[in-house]
Formats: structure tokens, sequence, C-alpha cells
């Protein structure tokens, strides 16, 4: 008995003296509060884990008299953002500057697990086990240790790059011909580099072109200039935002389209204040001129949830030129207000500051006044069903192109006063949509009605072909018609894309003197193999200013 007893108190001092194992790492880099370490997955560490900073050789008070050398902490980190090979931490609380060399240890309860592990080499010494009735804790504490994958959005890349040639024939007497070379471009690549820089969008350009005749542009020319394609620039650990490309401005996309650029700054957890400029290239805008240079500056607030109710709130102030002639001074107020997905209220308004506009030798002075606003109502009570009350107002002419209205981009954009729509989602993949509304510009000798009727068919007759079919009928102040649009697309596996659109439209307005026209718009998208794809496509335009064919064909690499 007296031997056994001996054992066992040599065993508890042994194990009393063992001293406690917890990974460290080393600090490498420190900026702004944001801390660098060697050492990251392989090594054990998980975001939301937390560490200690302690640094021995500093002075600490003893009981009685005198003075005692001791280790204490200096820093709290947590662990934000996780590597192979290295981490990033957020300072939580600082007793002390941290240096490049200082030790990080994980707080005891995330240390124990691994120190553990460390234990259970060749020894085969296990940690004390309880019996369960589900679960292996072995299992469960190994699985800790294991490095968590990377992220799916760091260094994600997808796109493709591909070579353009296109030609155009005029047709019915029309003299235009053309002949192009071009790139096109589809970028998807998300945290590059594992930055926090993105580079996203669709863009399609000239290299060279020759051609004769009137060099008017074209239906898929104009539809090139809505695409989007921009780097951006957004970390969550950072103050800074920027974008620079074509693009909307996130806070202010009622300004639609611009070639250029923004900077912002958060101001703590609500504020956004920012800066933006560029060109206007998009034919969709109400009041487009590819002339125009615009500039100007913003704050944004916002909070809330997605899960619950959040704000959105945008004022700014910005100038417009033509050319290097100034066109416009004016605010504007972009605000949002939504709850989960039942409800949303949206509001944009443009007001312009007093200015002369001159037209040859005759200057007209205008009133400081509202130029553009738009409010819109959307209510989702049940998931199938969504409705909308809206309103527009437009001061000026709208100037945006009207060979887009048979597109159904520009649906916005043909009315004035209010309207009320609803889209319904049906059984078997079909949803059915209108608008209604009426037109009340002040001085209009009457009142008009606007119309939107249309269906969507996700599969028709188990072909696979989905289409959509509109009308819409509208009439205001600055034109009046009506267009037809149907649209039908198919995928044919994972290799194969076809698509077609078609659209008569008739338009009389003092913006444009056309007042009929009709297209086809059909394009083939096919992927060879592993790392090609090749797209190709035919446009018929037949109208009372355009009449030609044009086809194109895009060779190229994906990634």
């Amino acid at each position: 008995m007296a031997v056994l007893l001996g054992c066992s108190l040599a065993l508890s001092a042994a194990r009393a003296q063992q001293p406690e194992s917890r990974p460290a790492f080393r600090v490498k880099y420190i900026a702004d509060g944001t801390v660098y370490l060697e050492g990251g997955s392989g090594g054990g560490l998980a975001v939301g884990q937390k560490l200690v900073v302690k640094r021995s050789g500093t002075t600490a008070p003893r009981s009685g008299s005198g003075e005692v050398q001791a280790s204490r902490i200096i820093a709290q980190l947590e662990v934000v953002s996780v590597a192979e090979t290295s981490a990033v931490c957020e300072a939580r609380s600082l007793n002390a500057p941290l240096r490049v060399g200082d030790m990080a240890t994980l707080v005891i309860e995330e240390g124990q697990p691994q120190a553990q592990l460390g234990g259970m080499g060749t020894s085969r010494k296990y940690p004390q086990l309880i019996a369960f009735s589900a679960g292996d804790p072995l299992d469960e504490e190994a699985r800790e240790a294991v490095p968590r994958p990377q992220l799916p959005e760091v260094n994600r890349r997808h796109g493709r790059v591909g070579v353009e040639y296109s030609a155009l024939a005029g047709r019915n007497g029309s003299s235009m011909a053309n002949r192009q070379v071009g790139l096109v471009a589809r970028m998807e690549m998300t945290r590059i580099g594992g930055s926090y820089w993105n580079f996203t969008g669709y863009w399609r350009g000239r290299l060279n072109s020759r051609s004769s005749g009137p060099g008017t542009a074209t239906l898929n020319d104009l539809l090139n200039r809505t695409y989007h394609l921009s780097l951006n620039y957004s970390n969550p650990m950072s103050h800074w935002v920027a974008g620079v490309g074509r693009l909307f401005v996130p806070w202010a996309s009622s300004l639609s389209t611009i070639d250029g650029g923004y900077l912002g700054r958060r101001m703590g957890q609500v504020a956004t204040l920012g800066v933006f400029a560029g060109t206007t290239p998009d034919p969709t805008s109400w009041n487009y001129n590819p002339n125009r240079r615009i500039g100007g500056t913003f704050v944004n607030l916002e909070g809330g949830s997605f899960e619950a109710l959040r704000f959105t709130s945008t004022t700014g102030v910005a100038i417009s030129t033509i050319g290097s002639r100034p066109e416009r001074k004016f605010a504007f107020f972009e605000n949002g207000l939504f709850y989960k997905r039942f409800v949303s209220v949206y509001h944009t308004l443009e007001a312009d500051a007093p200015r002369d506009i001159t037209v040859g030798t005759q200057t007209t002075h205008t009133s400081p006044g509202v130029s553009r606003s738009y409010l819109t109502l959307r209510v989702q009570p049940v998931s199938r069903l969504t409705l909308d009350l809206s309103h527009n107002y437009f001061r000026d002419l709208p100037t945006f192109d009207p060979r887009l209205v048979g597109t159904g981009l520009l649906d916005n954009l043909l009315f004035q006063g209010f309207s009320g729509g609803a889209r319904l989602d049906l059984p078997l993949k079909i949803s059915v949509y209108s608008s209604v509304g009426r037109s009340s510009r002040t001085g209009d000798i009457r009142h008009s009605w606007n119309q939107l009727y249309g269906i969507t068919l996700g599969e028709i007759w188990g072909t696979g072909i989905r289409t959509d079919l509109r009308y819409s009928k509208f009439d205001s102040s600055f034109g009046r018609g009506d267009y037809r649009a149907l649209s039908l697309s198919r995928r044919f596996g994972e290799a194969l894309r076809w698509e077609v659109q078609t659209g008569f439209q008739n338009f009389i307005s003092p913006l444009a003197a056309q007042t009929h026209g009709q297209f086809v718009n059909t394009s083939m998208d096919w992927f060879l193999g592993q790392h090609f794809f090749l797209e190709g496509g035919y446009t018929w335009q037949r109208g009372d200013q355009q009449n030609y064919d044009q086809w194109f064909m895009v060779l190229g690499r994906r990634f």
C-alpha cells in the first residue's frame, strides 16, 4: 500500500511540473490596429479565435517592498482572416504598443484542445475519456485542429476573353457598310491575390473599324454601352472604398452609369463620405448625352439588417458639363426603406439650381426646381405575389435613345404620373405581370393611360425553351406609341446556349425622327471543351431610319 501511495504522489508531482503547452505565433507586421501573424490555418488558427500577447521583463509590483520582473498581457487579439501560413488579427485592447517579434498565444480555453492534441504523439497517452451515447470526443477534438479551407470567394477567378469580328451591310437602298475587329471580356475575379480587390462585369469594344456610308450607331452598339465592367475595393477592415471602370456609384445608382470612378471613406458604422467623376455613356439614361461629364460629392447613411428593418439615405451635389461648357448644378437625393422581403420604399430626386440656357442668340433663364423624381412602393405579401405603386416625374423632355424602346430597357421612362403593377408566379413556371398608369403632367390637354402586359413561360411544352412576351402602349407629353417584344432562350446542357429577341415598335416624339422599326436579334454561346468558347450572332433591323443586317463571331478562352 505504501508503494502504491508513493507512486501516486510522484505521478501527481510530475503532472504539476509539466509546463502548459499552448501554440504561440510571432507578430510579423502591424498596421493601423491590424496585426499579421506568422502562422495560419496550417498551425490550427481559425477565424474567431482569441489570442493574448505577453511581454516578459516588465516590472510588476510585489506585496511588501521591492519589485519583481514578470510577464504581463499587453494586447488581446481576435482572428478575422486566415491563410495557410499567415493570419490577420484585430487588436481588441492594447495596454502597450505592439512590436514586431512579440509572441501571441491562444487563450486558455482555446489553447487546451491544441495542447492535448500535441501530447498525443507516439506516447499514445490520450486525455481521459467519458462515454457518450453519440459522437467520439477524440474525433471532435482532432477536428478543431484541421485547417479550415480557404473561403470560396478568395482569389476566385472565372471569366473569358475573346476576339470578335463583325460585319454590317445596309439594305433597302441604305449605303451603310462596316467591318470591325474588337475584344470581348467577361470577368468574375474576387479577392484577387487574397486582397479585397474585385474585378467583375462584361465589356465589348472595338480595336479597329472600316466603314462607308453614314456612321450611325447600331442596336448592338447601343446595348454594349449598357454593360458594366469595374475594379472595386471593399475591405471590411478598412475605412476606404473605391471603384473604377464602367459602373454605378453604389450609393447613388439613380445617376445612371458612368465611365469613371468613385472614392469613399467610411465614417464609423453608419456613414460614408465620397466623391465621383466620369462621363455618361448609357443610352438608357433619362438625360442621355454621350458628351456629358459629371462630378460630385455625396454622403450616405445606412443601417439595419437584411433580416429585419434596413434603411439607406444618400444626399449629394454634382455639376455636369457638355464638353467644356457648364450645363447643370444640381442636388440629388436617394432614399430607401426596407423590411425583410415584405415591403420596400424607394425614392430618388434631382433638383436643379437656376441656370441660363443659350440656344443661338437667345438666352433662357430657368428657375430652381425638381427636374426628376421617381417613387416606388413594393409589397410582397406572399412569395408568389408582388404589388407595386409608382410615381414618375420629368420637368424636361427625356433624352434616352428611342431605338431601345422595343428592348424593354426604357419601360420606366415612357410614362409620367402614377402607375400600379403586379407580378404573379403561377405553377408550371408561369409568371404574369402588368403595369397600368395614368399620365397627369401639368399642362397636358388630356389625361392618358399607359399600359404594360407580359407573360413569362419558364418552359414551353417540355422543350426547355424559356419565353417572355410583352406588350406596352404609352402616351405622354414627350412621346406616344406602342411596342411588342418576344424573347426565347434555350440551354442545351452546360455547353450550349441559344437566345433570340424580336420586337416591333412605333414611337412618335420630338426626340427622334424614327417612328417605326422592327428587329430580330439572335445569339449563340458554345463552350468548346474546358478552355475555349465560340459565340456568334445575327441582327436584322428594318425601320424608317436604319435598314441593315449585321453578324458577329467571337472566339476566345475561358478560365
